[in-house]
């Protein structure tokens, strides 16, 4: 007999119930709780400065896990994944601000959807241009590949030729009520985050089912040992690619949604610190899909807490608020390295480890 508030009790006859989201009926309450909390608990409770926090979060978790489908799950090591960000909100942008749409897409709101889609597609043909020498090189070169990626796209054809169009200089003005869903304007940071929930939660959707599947399994088997992999049968070149077609797609998802929490697009927005930013974010998260929300809800709030300390402490020495930014950079190299040291497995691990206690009590160990 199946016991639904005991995990450990739990015994499965088939593939599918085994690897099923929800197997407990706790579980599926604590599922229910958490959307309540998120959907309707944080917006009554959050003020506009907290929801504009959420809305980071939700931005940086987009970007890691991208980066932790390239990294955690294919072992294909990147510091460019800011480059195919930048193509997803400049083709978001582009599409609508510059394309001609019929009357009736304008009318019905469906410009920004439709532009999400495009270019989510677009970043993912792009991070498969720059995908293709995984075919031939690994490891060290693979990353100078990567950061090549992040100067040719952001550094030359956004800033030199993309973001001069129709002689804006170097920034395309997002005026209010050019983001539009329907009959529903995104014109706040409620709105936002409501928007970022949605996109964050299809997204999670998404991995959790294609990771499962085999294509899942295959990107597993080449990063634990690609030769063993292709001696299998697996079409290691095909995969690769296919992994970073599915990693820049939820990479242009990200640029584009980060399109509506801004007034104007620059490609000052997307620098190869931010590449280096959400590699460290996985690193701190640890392994999976959990992991890339975890170590971005950690990096997040701690340079939030950072910022409110030095306000105050700007009254009396001046000089922490001029150089607040080589302060962010300083704790962020130190979370890294005493995660390394003294949490090499993330943050998803911890949790993972209390989970197991408070399910397994009191026979836990």
């Amino acid at each position: 007999m199946t016991r639904g508030w005991l995990p450990c009790g739990d015994y499965h006859q088939e593939y599918a119930k085994d690897h099923g989201w929800w197997q407990t009926n706790v579980i599926k309450g604590k599922m229910i709780l958490l959307l309540l909390i998120v959907s309707v608990g944080f917006p009554l409770s959050l003020g506009e400065y907290w929801l504009g926090v959420a809305n980071m979060i939700g931005y940086t978790a987009l970007g890691a896990l991208g980066v932790q489908l390239l990294i955690g799950y294919a072992g294909l090591i990147t510091l460019g994944h800011a480059a195919f960000i930048a193509v997803g909100a400049y083709t978001s942008t582009l599409l609508i601000l510059r394309f001609p749409w019929p009357q009736f897409i304008i009318s019905w709101g469906l410009g920004y959807p439709i532009s999400i889609i495009i270019a989510a597609i677009v970043a993912g043909l792009w991070s498969v241009l720059f995908g293709l020498p995984s075919a031939r090189v690994k490891g060290f070169y693979l990353i100078l590949t990567t950061m090549a990626a992040q100067f040719i796209t952001v550094d030359f054809i956004l800033t030199q030729y993309i973001s001069r169009i129709g002689g804006r200089g170097q920034a395309f003005s997002l005026p209010p009520g050019t983001i539009k869903i329907g009959p529903w304007l995104i014109d706040s940071d409620l709105k936002v985050y409501f928007l970022m929930i949605t996109l964050l939660t299809l997204t999670v959707m998404f991995m959790c089912n294609l990771l499962r599947t085999r294509v899942g399994r295959a990107w597993v088997a080449i990063r634990d040992n690609d030769i063993a992999a292709e001696t299998l049968g697996i079409n290691i070149v095909w995969y690769k690619l296919l992994n970073f077609f599915v990693a820049g797609f939820i990479g242009g998802i990200a640029g584009a949604f980060w399109v509506a929490n801004l007034a104007a697009l620059s490609p000052e927005h997307f620098p190869w610190s931010w590449s280096l930013w959400l590699v460290g974010v996985i690193l701190i998260g640890g392994a999976g899909i959990d992991g890339a929300i975890f170590g971005s809800i950690f990096m997040v709030m701690v340079m939030e807490i950072l910022q409110i300390i030095a306000i105050p402490l700007s009254e009396y020495w001046p000089i922490v608020f001029v150089n607040f930014a080589y302060i962010k950079d300083m704790a962020f190299g130190l979370a890294i390295c005493a995660f390394l040291i003294y949490e090499p497995r993330g943050l998803s691990y911890r949790w993972w480890q209390v989970k197991n206690y408070f399910n397994l009590w009191p026979f836990s160990y």
